[in-house]
């Protein structure tokens, strides 16, 4: 029969064993919270003290990927975005936010090999069309990139088919902001199609050289009230902040 003390020793191993599988968890959820909360940084940390405590843990990386580039740092970005597929092999083709991650890091190449593995998962999204042709444009120009954009079918979210039609040359700005309208949205539902409007209106334009024009279309996606606003994707919202500051900062 087992001593007193060892049976003590054993019970404390245990549970110093439970604390420490405890801890990554406990942290994760916390890191979740400051990002709710709008506090990268503060997620940061919490996300790179899971990582130091354990480096193969895919999901802190896959987070960390997204907060970096919520913090606007591209190349940490990529970099948290490949070791997550390395540890996760099967989740390559979802990772669009790495493509976006990739296109704002200037690895154009590896940005568009990326939305065209994303196409193998869900082929059915005019985003990942317009992100490829916005990461072919600069080594193969409007033309080309228009000349193989990735087909869509039938994105129901308005107005992105009448988007994928404005970077195919066949719609006008106007066109896409016509399409807003259709069916007399709410004010909520017509606010989130607004958002990706000009988002995409804006990335058109300055793809295609009219970078004035397009800054009115950023500045419009970027504003503050949109962050939480029902029908946008937060992260979207990051993406338009983001390009926003960066082109300023390039003024």
């Amino acid at each position: 029969m087992p001593s007193p003390l060892f049976l003590l020793v054993l019970v404390t191993l245990m549970s110093l064993d439970l604390l420490a599988a405890e801890e990554p968890e406990k942290l994760l959820r916390q890191a979740r919270q400051q990002i709710a909360a709008g506090k990268f940084d503060e997620a940061h940390v919490l996300l790179s003290q899971v990582l130091e405590q354990d480096a193969s843990n895919a999901v802190a990386h896959y987070i960390r990927g997204r907060v970096n580039f919520q913090r606007g740092k591209m190349k940490e970005s990529v970099k948290d975005f490949d070791r997550y597929i390395k540890l996760q092999p099967a989740a390559a083709s979802r990772q669009w936010e790495r493509g976006i991650a990739l296109y704002y890091a200037g690895q154009f190449d590896k940005g568009a090999e990326q939305f065209e593995l994303y196409q193998t998962f869900h082929d059915n999204d005019v985003e990942n069309s317009v992100w490829r042709f916005l990461c072919m444009v600069p080594a193969d120009g409007v033309k080309k990139a228009r000349s193989v954009m990735l087909p869509i079918k039938d994105d129901r979210r308005v107005p992105m088919m009448k988007v994928y039609d404005m970077f195919r040359g066949l719609a006008t700005v106007e066109d896409v902001l016509a399409d807003v309208e259709r069916d007399q949205p709410g004010p909520d539902v017509k606010t989130g199609r607004l958002f990706y409007a000009h988002l995409y209106i804006g990335l058109f334009l300055e793809a295609t050289g009219k970078k004035s024009q397009a800054r009115k279309y950023i500045a419009l996606a970027a504003d503050e009230k949109l962050k939480s606003q029902a029908g946008i994707n937060s992260y979207m919202w990051d993406v338009a902040r983001i390009h926003h500051q960066l082109r300023a900062r390039a003024q």
